[in-house]
């Protein structure tokens, strides 16, 4: 092992401190032992600092950093202290298979820059799904842009200068929940060497809120994020159609989230259809909605 770590693992977290044990356990589990944590915790009032100090390794390091409510903030600051010639993000309440770190620099031996793997999905009912991200035909920029993300936080493995050089993620308190994307498509046009690993190396601990303040937001955020890419883009008259259909893809997501919620949901449908009539699997999606309004009235 040489004198600096060659990863650098970035772990925002607040509050989380059960969940950031499990984290943290493993990347201790590691098969490649190279690597530091660097742990940037927003001022938790629970026991992360105490969580942190039991491990007494001198690779995983504390930052203590108030972000404001911007996750990006903290990943950002993660980055700039990151001494490993790659960065890869653990979300505190997600966690790695041992072979993970290895299998992703197995890639980077072979020319990649940015590598993501798959992820089991596990439900707050413990139901699960395994998912494969990418392939890299959809993660170059346009694709990103108008076919929507194909990538996972806590599955990337990026070379620490690409990140560095585009400033990593966008802070800006608007596209909270959708930074990431924004990121993607960021790197995305620097073309850098991307591959997709088939196989499941982590956990994505995924909380299903439905709350409609939740997807509305969501929704909104993405929509931030597709207007400051779309104002790069061409002004032809066919640029305008494909950023129309693209954005009735977005509200149909949202609505297909809130379909508990069936006004909600229908006003999103409706919306999305104004936008572009040619998301086909809206009109089954309306029939659907309505067909259980009028069912809960009977």
């Amino acid at each position: 092992m040489n004198g600096e770590p060659l990863v650098s693992v970035v772990i925002p977290t607040f509050n989380h401190a059960k969940l950031l044990r499990r984290a943290l356990d493993s990347v201790i589990a590691q098969t490649f032992d190279n690597w530091e944590a660097i742990v940037v915790n927003n001022f938790s009032t629970d026991e992360t600092i105490d969580v942190v100090q039991s491990f007494n390794d001198h690779r995983i390091k504390l930052i203590n950093f108030n972000n404001n409510g911007i996750i990006a903030a903290s990943r950002n600051r993660g980055i700039d202290a990151a001494l490993g010639k790659y960065v890869a993000f653990l979300d505190s309440d997600d966690n790695w298979y041992p072979e993970k770190l290895q299998r992703c620099l197995d890639r980077t031996m072979l020319g990649a820059q940015f590598v993501c793997h798959g992820e089991r999905w596990i439900n707050n009912d413990l139901s699960t799904r395994e998912v494969m991200y990418g392939p890299a035909s959809r993660a170059n920029y346009l694709s990103l842009l108008y076919r929507g993300n194909c990538i996972s936080t806590s599955a990337t493995f990026i070379e620490t200068q690409l990140l560095r050089t585009v400033n990593g993620f966008d802070e800006s308190p608007e596209i909270v929940t959708a930074e990431d994307y924004d990121l993607w498509m960021r790197l995305a046009a620097t073309n850098p060497k991307t591959v997709f690993v088939r196989e499941i190396l982590g956990e994505f601990h995924r909380l299903i809120n439905s709350a409609s303040s939740a997807v509305l937001r969501n929704l909104s955020s993405e929509k931030v994020v597709l207007q400051k890419h779309f104002a790069q883009q061409p002004k032809e008259f066919s640029t305008k159609l494909k950023q129309r259909h693209r954005l009735a893809i977005a509200e149909y997501g949202a609505a297909r989230q809130l379909t508990s919620k069936p006004k909600q949901a229908l006003s999103l449908f409706l919306s999305s259809l104004r936008l572009s009539p040619l998301v086909f699997k809206i009109y089954p999606a309306v029939f659907i909605v309505i067909i259980k309004t009028l069912i809960r009235r009977s």
